[in-house]
């Protein structure tokens, strides 16, 4: 890597914020300055970087706090995203955002590097959306399978550790389940439900068709970003008693006949992705494997006989790491 580049982190202190500072030194991604900022209750800490303790500073959305910078990377939630990529933008920088607010913009590129860098050259208002951690990890794994012999309809169900939802989703999980052994009031302010020992299908906002804002998020996301408008998709995204990691389990129905053996080279070539697929002696992609790393983990790779040309698989990732940090620092990556 070449190219000093001076960085900001909005919502440095968050789950997500704190990964991508974690991701940046562990990638060596060349920072020059790191300006780091947060709500105001945040400001004062101080974050570990490269040795050294960086300071975090009260976001106040105004351009004199990113002069100098160029690379924004935005992890604050919608309200916040609202309110600072243009402001970061309008001050020179390149802004990667993590919200769901632009990313449905037909002039913001929606970008995983591994499936489509192209993407990214188009951006005239200087924003590039990083997807949403589930549609992340699916589409890294469908890509190549659609390359191969094109997607028919897709039909995917989403388990979604804690994490999705921040740090508090974690420490709500760890609460619950704890009060749940000890036989005390369920602990809920987060979830729809309580979330220890539970699943519960219902992420995001209820929709007036009956779907939930993440399993649209899932829909029309992975369309954009394999360029498949019409592609046939049913989401169900479901949040389980998981500290990070989140799962799919995927059946496609394809164009052209992919026997399982093919899907697995094809698999086994593509970027970002680790195949781990020997059920037989129990080595199959988990959670708690996925933790801690950037790849994308496939397994359960067989037929699918309730239609022509099927195909099913399983998908894991870290939701914090390539479900959010790590892919928007490979985002920054193809700025270099």
């Amino acid at each position: 890597m070449s190219s000093v580049k001076n960085v900001a982190v909005v919502g440095a202190t968050g789950a997500v914020g704190r990964e991508t500072i974690r991701v940046l030194e562990q990638r060596r991604f060349p920072v020059g300055e790191l300006r780091l900022f947060a709500s105001p209750r945040s400001a004062g800490m101080t974050v570990p970087f490269a040795g050294r303790e960086v300071p975090v500073r009260a976001l106040e959305c105004v351009p004199a706090e990113f002069e100098g910078i160029d690379l924004v990377l935005v992890s604050a939630g919608g309200a916040v995203s609202r309110r600072v990529c243009p402001v970061a933008a309008a001050a020179g920088a390149t802004v990667i955002d993590k919200s769901s607010v632009f990313r449905m913009e037909p002039d913001v590129p929606l970008v995983v590097p591994e499936v489509n860098p192209q993407a990214i050259r188009r951006r005239p208002r200087g924003i590039v959306a990083n997807p949403n951690c589930a549609t992340i990890q699916l589409v890294v794994a469908v890509a190549p399978l659609h390359r191969a012999a094109g997607i028919r309809r897709m039909v995917v169900s989403t388990y979604q550790s804690a994490s999705g939802a921040g740090e508090k989703g974690r420490a709500e999980l760890e609460a619950d389940t704890r009060a749940f052994l000890e036989g005390r009031a369920p602990v809920q302010s987060t979830f729809a439900r309580p979330l220890g020992f539970n699943c519960v299908p219902l992420i995001d906002r209820l929709l007036d068709d009956g779907s939930t804002f993440e399993e649209r998020k899932t829909v029309e996301e992975t369309r954009k970003i394999l360029e498949a408008p019409a592609l046939r998709i049913a989401a169900t995204t479901v949040r389980v008693p998981v500290l990070v990691g989140h799962s799919a389990a995927v059946f496609l129905e394809l164009e052209r006949p992919l026997a399982p053996e093919e899907a697995w080279a094809e698999l086994c070539r593509a970027p970002g992705v680790v195949v781990v697929d020997e059920p037989s002696v129990g080595k199959v992609p988990t959670p708690r494997d996925a933790a801690g790393t950037d790849a994308v983990y496939v397994g359960r790779i067989r037929r699918d006989p309730s239609v022509e040309h099927g195909l099913a698989l399983w998908v894991v990732a870290d939701n914090l790491r390539k479900g959010a940090a790590t892919n928007g620092v490979q985002i920054a990556e193809l700025l270099l």
